[in-house]
């Protein structure tokens, strides 16, 4: 663990690299006895790498059951340096990656990011939530808008509506949005949808969307000086919806790691003039975003039809070669359609650079509708115990994790909540305490 510790000060950090690496030796500190007890096998020699061993190490390794109350906090803390010291890192790559870098990094990250789910979600928006907001049904706006509720069907949407940045935490714009949808249609109008967006159309969409906020302050007070605040990332979400070329989604959490990963100054949630001329300014100088549009190189949807349909006499005819020359021709086409759907939506994929645990794919909000009709979601528990019950500390336990709510992680913790329960504690606040630190 020492030489795992040490490695970064061999390494060629930045600024933000190296005060992430000061963070993490701060909160080493409380954790040090405990921390130096875990085998270390890996260690890699850039930051990057570095920081993913040092999280699996926090989460794998590290003996749970030998933690005090106190040292819960420090390693939250802890986690969330090494997670924003790896996209920092990844950002840092992302300046400099030309396309073919770019284009494998994103495929790449299919499983952990879940990007077929994602681009399932984007390409649902295009063919199906292009019209009016106020001609959509809720369920097709709410899509658009980045909120998931229970009417939001597995088999008939397929994917999280929340992935890229969740607004449902944003009451006042759904409140707004479910009462007068119309005014944001005139807000989104001024955004093409081809051809590069210009900062005097993406003003006028900015003044029209605060107006919406201002008004409705304006009519709640007496005080016509009150004026709403209009949120930055509800509207980066209806921007990056209409054009995920152009526009990258954010929520608070991702203009803090954005902010640090691109080298520009941190801004607030209600900065619209930083979001364009830093963000996205930024966003215009990345070699990969300025990759001209691909080209495909079989652009008619029958040729690949007529070479399945045409495989097995041709194969009686002239050989394998041929069904092969076919096959490739396939996956050439299945190739290139991916390489220019992910440049269509290139600009809000840059999500894929941000850190994700294994289990993030599985806390899709379809996986889970999708689990649960099928029946596959463990059965429901009261997790609530009486004082005086006569329950075993694992059976209480065991009951807390039949919870439908926890996530799959959370039963190889059993061990870890069962030692704190003894010591004291409650199983919903150990529970509570497990989910803070490892989400």
């Amino acid at each position: 663990m020492r030489k795992l510790l040490s490695s970064p000060v061999k390494m060629p950090l930045s600024a933000a690299e190296n005060q992430i690496y000061q963070n993490v030796l701060k909160y080493f500190t409380p954790l040090s006895l405990n921390l130096m007890a875990v085998k270390v096998v890996n260690r890699p020699d850039e930051f990057t790498g570095w920081c993913r061993e040092f999280i699996r190490l926090c989460r794998e390794e590290l003996n749970m059951e030998l933690l005090d109350e106190e040292q819960f906090l420090p390693l939250k803390k802890l986690q969330d340096s090494l997670e924003a010291g790896f996209t920092i890192s990844q950002c840092k790559m992302a300046r400099i990656a030309p396309w073919p870098i770019f284009i494998g990094f994103v495929e790449q990250q299919n499983e952990l990011h879940a990007l077929d789910e994602r681009l399932r979600l984007l390409n649902y928006v295009k063919n199906n939530c292009q019209l009016p907001l106020a001609d959509l049904s809720l369920e097709d706006r709410l899509v658009f808008a980045g909120k998931h509720t229970a009417n939001h069907v597995y088999h008939t949407y397929n994917f999280d509506t929340e992935w890229f940045a969740s607004t449902k935490g944003a009451k006042l714009f759904h409140l707004l949005l479910e009462q007068c949808p119309e005014k944001f249609d005139v807000a989104l109008a001024h955004i093409p949808l081809t051809g590069d967006v210009n900062y005097d159309e993406y003003q006028k969409f900015v003044t029209d969307f605060q107006k919406i906020f201002s008004d409705y302050a304006q009519e709640q007070s007496a005080d016509s000086s009150v004026k709403s605040k209009a949120p930055l990332p509800a509207a980066t979400r209806l921007l990056a919806m209409r054009r995920p070329d152009q526009f990258i989604a954010l929520n608070n959490n991702k203009i803090d790691m954005f902010c640090k990963g691109l080298s520009i100054v941190k801004f607030s949630n209600t900065d619209f003039s930083s979001y364009w001329h830093d963000m996205i300014g930024t966003l215009r100088t990345l070699p990969w975003w300025n990759q001209a549009e691909p080209e495909q190189t079989i652009t008619d949807s029958n040729t690949a039809e007529s070479l399945d349909d045409n495989s097995s006499d041709v194969s009686s005819t002239i050989g394998t070669d041929v069904i092969t020359e076919q096959e490739e021709a396939i996956d050439e086409k299945d190739n290139t359609n991916l390489e220019l759907t992910i440049w269509h939506n290139r600009a809000i994929l840059i999500d894929l650079f941000l850190f994700a645990d294994a289990d993030l794919s599985q806390n899709s909000n379809y996986i889970r509708a999708r689990d649960k009709a099928l029946n596959k979601a463990p059965k429901k528990s009261n997790t609530t115990f009486r004082k005086n019950s006569k329950e075993t500390v694992e059976e209480m336990v065991d009951k807390a994790l039949m919870s439908e709510d926890l996530p799959e992680y959370m039963l190889s913790k059993r061990d870890s909540i069962i030692a704190q329960v003894k010591k004291g504690k409650s199983v919903e606040k150990v529970i509570a305490l497990m989910r803070a630190i490892f989400g």
